[in-house]
């Protein structure tokens, strides 16, 4: 089941869109303003966020603001704002679609379902038979999904951007954390680590590499062939 994070204040509105949305199969988060939707997303990843600008806590495009900042999940805006800059601002702000209040529940629906499809169909990256996706923070090895901590899907999602390349380790800190974290600081060595032995509970042994005095690669490899 699809989920769908509702960061709406008006139960009516609220109560009008999970309606439809429960109906179509989706289950449905809703939460009533925007530090509150800013919480379930990072607990849940839903699959898609429908979005009100008129939040009583923390603006609406705020609130995309810091989504888009760190995550490539489909952001579909409720506005009663239809002038053409505002429209631009929203895409600006990371929205990938927008609706006028009022609006027919069927074209909600409609517009939800093509943002699904969208990201459906989004780049995957591969190497050998891990799978990344990256609008929907998968991990996938021989067909069964490796859950990751977020950090940890960061860090595979880099490594696996130029597969076979090594990443310093200042160059992965600046840019998992946007600072290098010093010479004293295990942090990375702690995700690493992790992200290891999920890999290699999976059957993926051999595909983190530890290049010594350089840093960490991402290649296929088989059991026994790790450094």
């Amino acid at each position: 089941m699809k989920r769908i994070l509702l960061i709406e204040d008006d139960p009516e509105v609220a109560r009008l869109v999970e309606l439809e949305l429960s109906e179509a199969g989706f289950g449905v988060l809703w939460a009533k303003g925007g530090i509150e939707g800013l919480t379930l997303f990072r607990q849940h990843r839903p699959d898609l966020v429908i979005l009100d600008l008129g939040l009583p806590d923390l603006d609406g495009a705020e609130v995309a603001r810091r989504i888009r900042a760190t995550d490539e999940t489909p952001i579909l805006v409720l506005t009663a704002q239809d002038g053409v800059e505002r429209k631009v601002g929203l895409l600006s702000d990371g929205a990938d679609d927008y609706l006028v209040k009022p609006f027919h529940p069927a074209e909600l629906l409609a517009r939800v379902q093509v943002q699904l499809r969208h990201r459906e169909g989004s780049e995957v990256l591969s190497v050998g038979q891990l799978e990344l996706y990256p609008r929907r923070r998968q991990v996938f090895f021989a067909g069964r999904e490796v859950r990751l901590s977020p950090k940890e899907f960061d860090l595979l999602h880099l490594l696996m951007s130029r597969p076979g390349r090594v990443f310093p380790r200042e160059e992965i800190e600046e840019k998992l954390w946007g600072k290098p974290l010093g010479r004293e600081s295990n942090v990375l060595d702690v995700h690493v680590a992790n992200l290891r032995a999920k890999l290699r509970e999976a059957g993926a042994y051999g595909y983190l590499r530890t290049v010594r005095g350089l840093g960490y690669a991402l290649r296929p490899g088989r059991e026994g062939d790790e450094a």
